[in-house]
């Protein structure tokens, strides 16, 4: 059935690992690769797996303190690249755009980093860019891709990698979308409320 789609290639980029492992270990086990960059990937090669570097695809570093890692068409493409559209893999294949089947992210933690009284500085820093953005990719295509938008939701996709293999369905992914729209709105809405004081 076209609607089950297998999960070959995982990009991981999460500020709170713990939970993680357990995740990591299945995925592995079910032959997905792994993408990250930073401590999420010393994170996943200290527990023995192999893990590809993002800056390895979009031949650029983490630039600007960290600012910039995943926003590139070459991370953008491979979770929005429609997989039953012509034009699209021709381009994916041009620009040798791998496909990403799976988006593992937790959130730069906004709200606690307020309510521990930091500095604005500090507060800023805290505003997530990538990582909002790669959820918001993955649910906008949740046709192709299964995008886990908070450590909430990595216990969720296990109990579906442990009845079906590293196979979803659309029900699947349409859920997985809902919610990360709901952890999106949510963290827009606290950093408008924190500008707003």
């Amino acid at each position: 059935m076209a609607e089950t789609k297998k999960i070959k290639t995982a990009l991981i980029s999460v500020f709170h690992k713990d939970g993680l492992d357990e995740l990591l270990k299945k995925l592995n086990a079910e032959g997905v690769k792994f993408l990250s960059t930073g401590g999420t990937q010393t994170f996943i090669e200290s527990l023995g797996y192999e893990c590809g570097k993002v800056e390895d695809v979009t031949t650029y570093p983490s630039i600007l303190g960290g600012r910039v890692k995943t926003l590139h068409p070459k991370v953008f493409g491979g979770i929005l690249g429609r997989r039953d559209n012509e034009g699209d893999r021709e381009q994916m294949a041009q620009y040798d755009i791998p496909e990403i089947d799976l988006v593992i992210v937790d959130l730069y933690p906004f709200e606690d980093t307020v309510a521990s009284g930091a500095s604005d500085a500090d507060i800023i820093e805290k505003i997530d860019i990538g990582g909002i953005s790669l959820i918001r990719a993955g649910a906008k295509n949740f046709k192709d891709v299964v995008i886990v938008p908070s450590k909430a939701e990595y216990g969720v996709l296990l109990d579906i990698l442990n009845r079906k293999g590293a196979e979803t369905d659309i029900e699947d992914r349409r859920m997985f979308a809902t919610r990360a729209f709901g952890v999106s709105s949510h963290y827009d809405t606290a950093i408008h409320g924190w500008f707003g004081k």
